[in-house]
């Protein structure tokens, strides 16, 4: 009788740890990976503990060269990248990862000390998804990293509710605050299309391309659709990369 009943012990035992097992590993391919690339050893530490308290696996690199070794190697969702680095520089390195087929869809974030417009121009046309200068506060690396993130999956919705703005495409409706708000139909487009990707940097071109597709347009009607919709919805969600184009910022 007692033999048996631990054999029943055994199996159940044995059954809940398969599944307890089953699920770790289930959960560990749907958390996202970071690849962090630094020179500066502290700055890997206090990035990797703050991402990895928040679920994300982290894996670190000093130079840009281990760098690229590692994000061929583990495909990363998302890569933050420093500018000033021995060896390979962070734009070197940012076009060499933008060169590599299998890591198309990783994103890129530049998280570094130099604030010079030059800088950040460069950074986006080796092409960066986003670009922020350091010191930064967790939080708000996180909420970058996550704005990043979403963006990556992409929805085919219709619907977008970020902050206090809610778009609908299918009803042409748009509230801010909870007001409604009206937009005439390229603003509207204009929005949406931004919201659809929040943090990427689209450039004329491409907003060109999207929203006005084969009509001759210039840069100043952009520039002007961006202005009213910034008139209704406040300055700071819409931001201007020089020499680049716009993007939705949170």
């Amino acid at each position: 009788m007692l033999r048996d009943s631990k054999k029943s012990f055994i199996k159940i035992f044995n059954f809940n740890t398969i599944n307890i097992l089953f699920s770790f590993v289930l959960n560990l391919f749907k958390l996202k990976k970071i690849l962090i690339v630094d020179d500066e050893q502290d700055i890997l530490e206090f990035l990797s503990y703050n991402l990895k308290k928040e679920g994300f696996l982290v894996s670190t690199a000093t130079n840009g060269l281990e760098g690229i070794k590692l994000a061929k190697k583990n495909i990363p969702d998302l890569i933050i990248l420093d500018v000033m680095m021995p060896e390979v520089s962070g734009i070197e390195a940012c076009e060499e990862i933008r060169s590599i087929s299998s890591l198309d869809n990783t994103l890129i974030l530049f998280l570094t000390a130099r604030s010079e417009e030059y800088s950040e121009l460069a950074g986006f046309s080796a092409g960066a998804d986003d670009y922020v200068t350091k010191p930064i506060k967790p939080r708000l690396l996180l909420s970058r990293v996550n704005a990043l993130l979403r963006r990556s999956k992409k929805s085919s919705s219709n619907h977008i509710n970020i902050g206090d703005i809610v778009i609908n495409k299918d009803e042409h409706k748009l509230t801010y605050k909870g007001n409604d708000v009206f937009l005439a139909r390229k603003e509207f487009k204009l929005l949406f299309f931004l919201m659809s990707m929040p943090g990427k940097v689209f450039s004329r071109e491409e907003i060109i391309n999207n929203i006005w597709k084969d009509a001759v347009v210039g840069d100043r009607t952009i520039d002007v659709h961006v202005r009213k919709i910034r008139e209704k919805i406040g300055e700071h969600h819409i931001k201007t990369i020089k020499g680049v184009g716009y993007k939705f910022d949170l």
